[in-house]
């Protein structure tokens, strides 16, 4: 198993695993538009964020990570955000994950960043213990609240 950044030549792999997030979710998977504009910020001059994916040994796509920078007023560092970790199914328990976690966790330290964070569904309680057992802590006095603009959705 590898971790190799996210290039142009495996957009159509990295889209398939988002695809398979969505499913796994109960989302609907990316419209065409959607993926346009993840391939426009995926590869930009100024990309919006940073992705890579999780190869097998026989050369296959098994799993993503997406990470970009937001910043601490308090720390008056960089904090990495982790958006995506996924692994198809057939995959899990590979070790794919835990290389990938650990490959942003690596990048996070590396450009010096204070802290990382992400967050979890309630339901998924293999990813909060996979989480947990690397030293991630539930932030349960943090509640997440979102404004959706009408035109971001599509």
């Amino acid at each position: 198993m590898t971790i190799e950044p996210l290039v142009e030549g495996r957009f159509d792999d990295f889209v398939r695993l988002i695809e398979a997030l969505a499913d796994f979710e109960h989302l609907p998977r990316p419209d065409p538009d959607a993926v346009g504009r993840l391939r426009a910020d995926a590869f930009d001059s100024r990309p919006r964020f940073d992705a890579a994916l999780a190869i097998d040994d026989a050369g296959a796509a098994v799993g993503y990570a997406i990470w970009f920078e937001t910043y601490s007023s308090f720390l008056a560092k960089p904090t990495l955000y982790l958006e995506d970790l996924f692994v198809i199914e057939g995959a899990r328990r590979s070790g794919a994950g835990a290389l990938l976690f650990e490959h942003v966790r690596a990048i996070g330290a590396a450009r010096g960043c204070g802290r990382m964070d992400w967050q979890v569904l309630d339901w998924n309680t293999s990813a909060r213990g996979f989480y947990e057992r690397r030293g991630g802590q539930w932030m349960q006095e943090w509640l997440l609240y979102r404004i959706t603009y009408p035109e971001g959705n599509r």
